[in-house]
């Protein structure tokens, strides 16, 4: 099985990537953004049990974060493999993800770390905002807090992985086909 995370800071490309990844190697995407708003929107015990956490103002723990990442890995129990996206943001939370792969006998195979420069991402993000129009890519001073958050809070993740010998840093610069081809590249090599 090929499990992904694909990491790096706002602006870095992971959509655009994971996009090409799902379709060359038939994985499954497993969006913690998309996993909370469907349990949200279905009333599943577990998004009730988040909801009482957000409606606080208090971060949902990351058990039951990762419970809902548990029922949709044993949802798709056949899948070839699967791209974590928007998690792990913490060190905890890549401990607890591996605990969860280990009790289904899989693993992460591969962080891929998208990497690019700080004043690169502002231009990319300002422009994504343009087509988008993500109020959150159009104000500098979110774009500043966006990445300062990822290189405090995120950013450490990648030592994680970097001790278990799973990190790949792929230079997030130049056009999207030679980033791709980067990736690719990384993976076809494991």
């Amino acid at each position: 099985m090929l499990n992904i995370v694909l990491f790096g800071p706002p602006g870095a490309g992971k959509g655009t990537q994971s996009e090409r990844l799902i379709e060359k190697y038939d994985l499954i995407h497993l969006s913690t953004g998309d996993i909370f708003r469907t349990h949200l929107k279905e009333n599943t015990p577990l998004g009730i049990l988040a909801r009482t956490f957000m409606d606080v103002g208090k971060l949902v723990p990351d058990e039951v974060t990762i419970e809902m990442l548990k029922a949709e890995v044993v949802l798709h129990s056949n899948a070839k493999g699967f791209i974590f996206d928007g998690f792990p943001r913490t060190n905890a939370q890549a401990e607890a993800l591996d605990e969860l792969l280990q009790s289904l006998s899989t693993e992460i195979s591969i962080m891929l770390s998208l990497e690019v420069e700080e004043e690169e991402l502002k231009k990319r993000l300002l422009g994504r905002a343009e087509v988008s129009g993500r109020a959150d890519d159009a104000d500098p001073v979110i774009i500043e807090r966006r990445i300062s958050i990822y290189n405090q809070d995120t950013a450490p993740v990648k030592a994680f992985y970097q001790a278990q010998n799973k990190l790949t840093a792929i230079q997030g610069t130049g056009t999207i086909d030679e980033i791709t081809h980067r990736l690719f590249a990384a993976i076809d090599a494991l």
